[in-house]
């Protein structure tokens, strides 16, 4: 009986999980990423978000923005940031930036992101595919996929694959500090 009870529990929470849906492709880490620089830097600070392409063409770029901010901060990492579209008057230095590109192409990689280049390829509807990527000077420093099944910005589904994403992007995992011989974290 006991059996029988473990194995409906392990089944009801494997179609809990499909239901919910949403994935997260695999993290590259520069060797200078450092979790504990990130917070030092933006606790208590806005942080730039910027998006590249419409993953809800049915909906003006503006509006899916407009939408999606309060999202993002409702699943934002655990550092104190509020997330802003808004460019700084004054660049500040290092300049740390937060690019979701939505139905990215293949082929582009984070370098070219962080430096502001955009491909796309075409989207699928009713699927949200983002390419995030944490820049710090228009290096890289984290990078990943997340992709969901989605029917607009305030579809649940859409705040589990934020929260995924940046518990990814942002990564506090003590493996990934940077050791002080030179060595770095993840090459």
């Amino acid at each position: 009986m006991k059996k029988i009870a473990a194995a409906l529990l392990v089944a009801a929470l494997l179609a809990a999980g499909c239901v919910t849906g949403g994935a997260i492709g695999g993290a590259q880490y520069a060797p200078d990423y450092d979790y504990n620089e990130f917070r030092a830097a933006l606790n208590g600070k806005k942080f730039q978000v910027i998006l590249a392409g419409n993953p809800f063409p049915a909906m003006a770029p503006a509006e899916v923005a407009r939408r999606l901010l309060p999202v993002m901060q409702t699943n934002k990492p655990r550092v104190n940031l509020t997330f802003t579209y808004e460019k700084p008057a004054e660049k500040p230095h290092p300049d740390y930036q937060l690019y979701l590109v939505f139905n990215a192409a293949n082929d582009l990689g984070s370098n070219r992101v962080c430096e502001g280049v955009s491909r796309f390829k075409p989207g699928t509807p009713g699927q949200l595919n983002v390419f995030g990527v944490y820049c710090r000077n228009n290096q890289p420093m984290s990078e990943t996929t997340a992709w969901t099944a989605a029917t607009g910005p305030d579809d649940p589904r859409v705040s589990n694959m934020f929260k995924d994403l940046f518990f990814t992007l942002f990564s506090d995992s003590q493996m990934l500090v940077p050791n002080n011989d030179g060595g770095g974290n993840i090459q």
